[in-house]
C-alpha cells in the first residue's frame, strides 16, 4: 500500500440488526439469527434481516415515487449509505466516489420480470432499468447527491472487499480522496435458494447450530443463506475520526479445477494473506475473521492455507457466518465490521461450538479473509 487509509464510518443491516450497539450486543452471545422461510417449492434456513429493519426499508421504499419499483438489494444500500455518510460527516459537495458490488443484484425483481414475461409474453417498462448490476451504486449516488464516479462489479463473494480494493486503488492514485465502499444483497429467493440446493452445499436441518462454519470435523456441508448490506467509508491519511486504518491489502486468483472450489490448501489465500501481511510480522496479528462459509472443503481449505502462512503459530480464528449466514457479496464487509468492533471493544468473539483457543490480551491487528466462486481472493489487514 502506497498510502495509510482511514476508514471513517461503517453502517450495516442484516440479520444481526443495523446499529453498531445492537450488532455487538449480539455478538457477545451464542444465539444465531437462523430460521426457517417459505419459498414457493421449499422451506429452507436463511437469515433474514429483522421485522423492525423490514419496515424500516418499507418506509425507506414509499418516501420516494421512484423507489418504489427498485429491488431490496438497492434499498438495503441506500439504507446503510446514507447512515455512513452522516457518521462520517460527509457532505454531497465532497464528490466521494461510490463502489458497491453484488453478486446477484435485483434477484427478485429479475425473477418477478421474468415470471411475468413467460406468463404475458412481453416486458414490462422498467424490467431493465431497475435490475441491471450499475443500478445499485447510481441510485445510491443519485440519493446522496454526489458527482463522484459511481462503479458497480460482482466478482462472487469477495465482491464486497473488492469494492474496498478499488477505493483503495482510487485514493492512491490521488483521484480522489474519500470513497464509499461496499455491497448489498437481497438474494432470499426462490431460484437462488434452488441454486445453492443443486450445489449440494446447503444446510438441510435445523439444529442448535444449523451453519457450522469453522467447524473442521463436520460431515456434510452446511451453508446458509442471509441477506444485508454494509458500507465503508475510506479516507487517505490518519484521520482523526477513523474507526479504524487499513494497513495491508492483498488479492489473488486461482486457476479453475473446478467451478466453485479452490484449491486443497487455498493457494489463493495464501498469496493474499501474504500480500496483506507485507513487511508485518506474522506474531502482531492477533486474530483472523475467515471466510468459513460452512461448507466441508472451503473451511478446511482456508484452515490449511493459514497454517501455512503462519507457520501454525496461530491466530485467534473466528468467523461469523454461524450467526448470520453467508451474504455472498456483503460477506467480506460484514467480516471486516466484526474486525472492527473487536478492536473497538478489545475482545474477541469466539465461534461456541468449535475447539477452545486461547483470547489474545489484546487486539491490535486483525486480518479479514473473503473469497468467491474462482478462487478469487482478498485479505485486508486492519489496525485500531
Amino acid at each position: 500500500m502506497q498510502k495509510r487509509i482511514s476508514i471513517t464510518a461503517i453502517s450495516s443491516l442484516s440479520a444481526l440488526g443495523s446499529t453498531q450497539d445492537v450488532i455487538w450486543e449480539n455478538y457477545l452471545n451464542d444465539a444465531h439469527f437462523i430460521t426457517e422461510k417459505a419459498f414457493e417449492n421449499c422451506t429452507a434456513l436463511v437469515a433474514q434481516i429483522s421485522k423492525e429493519d423490514r419496515l424500516k426499508i418499507e418506509e425507506l421504499k414509499q418516501s420516494d415515487s421512484k423507489y418504489k419499483h427498485l429491488d431490496d438489494s438497492v434499498l438495503y444500500a441506500l439504507f446503510v449509505a446514507r447512515k455512513a455518510i452522516k457518521k462520517a460527516n460527509w457532505k454531497s459537495e465532497d464528490n466521494f466516489g461510490i463502489n458497491l458490488g453484488s453478486s446477484r443484484g435485483a434477484t427478485s425483481l429479475f425473477e418477478k420480470y421474468h415470471k411475468d414475461f413467460l406468463e404475458n409474453k412481453h416486458a414490462e417498462t422498467l424490467s431493465s432499468p431497475t435490475t441491471t448490476l450499475g443500478n445499485i451504486s447510481s441510485w445510491v449516488a443519485h440519493d446522496l447527491q454526489t458527482d463522484g464516479p459511481e462503479i458497480s462489479h460482482s466478482i462472487t463473494c469477495s465482491t464486497g472487499l473488492h469494492s474496498l480494493l478499488n477505493g483503495v486503488a482510487w485514493i492512491n492514485s490521488g483521484m480522489s480522496d474519500k470513497f464509499l465502499v461496499g455491497a448489498s444483497e437481497a438474494a432470499l429467493t426462490d431460484f437462488t435458494i434452488a441454486q445453492m440446493q443443486a450445489l449440494k452445499i446447503y444446510a438441510k436441518k435445523a439444529t442448535n447450530y444449523p451453519c457450522q462454519a469453522f467447524n473442521l470435523e463436520k460431515k456434510h456441508n452446511t451453508m446458509v443463506l442471509g441477506e444485508a448490506a454494509a458500507v465503508l467509508c475510506l479516507e487517505e491519511g490518519d484521520k482523526e475520526n477513523a474507526i479504524a486504518k487499513i494497513i495491508g491489502i492483498g488479492y489473488a486468483t486461482e486457476i479453475l479445477e473446478h467451478n466453485i472450489s479452490i484449491s486443497t490448501e487455498a493457494t489463493c489465500f495464501q498469496k493474499s494473506m501474504q500480500m496483506a501481511l507485507g513487511e508485518n510480522p506474522i506474531d502482531e496479528v492477533d486474530a483472523i475473521v475467515m471466510h468459513a462459509p460452512g461448507t466441508i472443503k472451503g473451511d478446511i481449505s482456508e484452515f490449511k492455507a493459514i497454517e501455512k502462512v503462519f507457520c501454525n503459530k496461530l491466530p485467534f480464528l473466528t468467523t461469523n457466518k454461524w450467526k448470520l449466514g453467508h451474504t455472498f457479496a456483503t460477506s467480506g464487509v460484514l467480516s471486516l465490521e466484526l474486525a472492527i468492533l473487536m478492536l473497538e471493544n478489545q475482545q474477541v468473539i469466539s465461534v461456541p461450538f468449535t475447539t477452545n483457543q486461547t483470547a489474545p490480551k489484546q487486539v491490535h491487528k486483525i486480518l479479514i479473509n473473503a473469497v468467491g466462486f474462482g478462487g478469487n481472493a482478498v485479505s485486508v489487514l486492519l489496525t485500531k
